[in-house]
């Protein structure tokens, strides 16, 4: 049986086995998020599909990123944005791309449908404090992964200015976030 002196440690370990982090591992601090550890590593969030909010979708009709574009983020995240314009500190998004069909239905033709196929996820960790100036995958206010469905535990990324922040430029004064898809962050 394992005793833990510290109740901030055993806090941080309760918050890692609830929230379904993949591999313990210690947390930058027990405010930041469950899902980065203390070198700024970034753990896939198993259950972010029941245990976080939907915020909108994107649909893209072709090239390699083409399907449905699903983006969640904490409920929390949504009350602060709501009010503050910005994502809070410790913010997760997730970006699951799916691939799609389509077909004719009482609703029209040439409709578009998720399927269960994932072609990948993105995943961001706001970051307002610049925790992990070394790490090649956190900058410019963010911590940037991508993983694929053959290994949720591995991030693919390897440097987030090569791999990530190209397809985010176009906002980069709206803190690099495209949340005019996010109709859940407006508060009416």
């Amino acid at each position: 049986m394992l005793y833990i002196r510290s109740k901030k440690i055993g806090a941080s370990i309760a918050c890692a086995v609830i929230l379904g982090v993949g591999s313990f591992s210690v947390m930058a601090d027990d405010t930041f998020s469950p899902y980065v550890d203390a070198k700024g590593n970034i753990s896939f969030p198993l259950e972010f599909r029941t245990n976080m909010v939907h915020l909108g979708s994107w649909f893209v009709p072709s090239g390699g990123a083409s399907g449905f574009h699903d983006v969640y983020t904490e409920k929390k995240s949504v009350a602060i944005f709501r009010k503050t314009g910005k994502f809070p500190d410790g913010a997760v998004l997730v970006k699951e791309l799916r691939a799609s069909k389509s077909g004719n239905y009482t609703t029209g033709e040439g409709v578009n449908y998720a399927t269960k196929d994932i072609k990948q996820w993105f995943v961001m960790v706001k970051d307002v404090k610049g925790r992990f100036a070394n790490n090649p995958l956190w900058g410019d206010g963010w911590g940037w992964a991508l993983y694929k469905p053959d290994n949720k535990a591995k991030n693919v990324a390897t440097d987030y200015k090569t791999d990530c922040l190209g397809c985010h430029v176009p906002v980069k004064d709206k803190d690099w976030i495209y949340t005019e898809a996010y109709p859940t962050l407006n508060s009416q």
